[in-house]
């Protein structure tokens, strides 16, 4: 199908992303998962190939893309593997809060890097007692003259070992009624007296995925990394997670794509009963529903990237998207899985990997419950916030 977003330049840029993917990334990909983190060797070189934040402006050293090529990026990064999505992040989620809300120093200070693949990015929203409710962070960064003196710990945070920036999210004053106008965020940089990073997390899958905590005793930042207006931050977030969410969407409805093609040609050629496995009706039937609500929901994807590109403010939809495709890839996850047999609870399966990988997506970027919530709000059957 046709996909209107998508012009004649992202299909040449596919290809030659794919290439590099197929080269740089495929042939260590188990290396990675094995030393849990993609090394910086790779982060440069997809920087020189022009792979990282391509939608910056050239005099910050991007190529000033739109939204379509950030579509073909997380596609292809997905089908190497979802432990990729920390490149996707710095992309598309972390990088974009410093070219919006940045000053124009903060952009030079550190787009040009995060560009090549010389800085890494993350974002430290969730803490051990507060995850989709941000109004519950207790991390708090207290005005001292020309610094901050921030105090608290992060969890579960993407590129968190090999982040140089990570965008915090904290309270600038605690004591802020309603919570959420405490919020600000603030650039932390590696280095800074104060701030340190735990041990590597051991996760259930995304393995290459480089996570961790992030702790902060009194680390004293500049005053001059707060991003945009203290006691804005909450709404900085609230628009910025429209895409953090559609990036989610998309890459889960990539993602069962992908089991859906490696489980169909497994099942060709795979034999029971001196049948092949496909030849059974149960295993047609299994396929054709998991290829229909993969359709259903990529259309509706592909609809929701069209009015984003537009300008368009869709947090209701693309709340609805985050928890149908979550859902889903977890739901194709476990049927591609029984269709593999034993063979598919096997690690050489690509299968079991990508079983793993997805258990997650319906947690991160405000888990479904959370989705759910705010769908229930903007359909006027709640009057509170969340």
């Amino acid at each position: 199908m046709k996909r209107a977003f998508l012009q004649e330049e992202h299909a040449i840029f596919r290809q030659s992303l794919r290439r590099f993917l197929e080269k740089e990334a495929a042939p260590y990909f188990a290396d990675w998962e094995e030393n849990q983190q993609i090394p910086r060797s790779f982060w440069q070189k997809a920087g020189e190939q022009g792979y990282l934040c391509s939608w910056a402006k050239e005099d910050y050293g991007g190529l000033e893309t739109d939204f379509g090529y950030a579509v073909v990026l997380n596609e292809e990064f997905e089908r190497i593997g979802t432990a990729m999505v920390g490149l996707g992040l710095h992309n598309d989620i972390v990088m974009p809060y410093i070219e919006t809300y940045g000053t124009e120093s903060q952009k030079r200070r550190w787009l040009p890097g995060a560009v090549k693949g010389e800085i890494i990015s993350a974002i430290a929203m969730t803490e051990p007692e507060a995850g989709s409710d941000l109004a519950r962070i207790k991390t708090t960064a207290i005005r001292d003259g020309d610094s901050y003196i921030v105090t608290g710990e992060k969890t579960f945070i993407t590129n968190g070992y090999t982040a140089d920036v990570v965008v915090v999210v904290c309270k600038t004053d605690p004591y802020a009624k309603p919570a959420h106008k405490g919020i600000s965020l603030i650039v932390a940089e590696t280095g800074t007296p104060g701030f340190r990073k735990g041990k590597k997390l051991k996760k259930v899958g995304q393995h290459a995925n480089d996570t961790c905590e992030l702790i902060f005793e009194d680390a004293r930042l500049p005053a001059e990394n707060l991003l945009g207006e203290e006691g804005k931050g909450f709404y900085y977030l609230m628009e910025k997670l429209q895409q953090e969410r559609l990036i989610v969407s998309l890459q889960s409805i990539t993602a069962a794509k992908e089991m859906i093609t490696l489980t169909s040609d497994y099942v060709k050629q795979r034999k029971a009963f001196g049948r092949r496995i496909s030849e059974f009706q149960n295993t047609q039937f299994q396929i054709a529903e998991l290829y229909t609500e993969w359709q259903i929901g990529n259309v509706f994807v592909d609809r929701l990237i069209e009015k984003h590109m537009a300008g368009e403010q869709i947090v209701t939809e693309v709340s609805m998207a985050k928890w149908w495709t979550t859902d889903l890839v977890k739901k194709v996850a476990a049927i591609c899985m029984q269709l593999h047999g034993g063979y598919g609870y096997m690690e050489e399966f690509e299968i079991a990997r990508r079983y793993r990988d997805v258990a997650v997506s319906s947690i991160y970027a405000g888990s479904n419950e959370i989705m759910k919530m705010i769908i229930a709000k903007n359909i006027g059957l709640v009057e509170r916030s969340f």
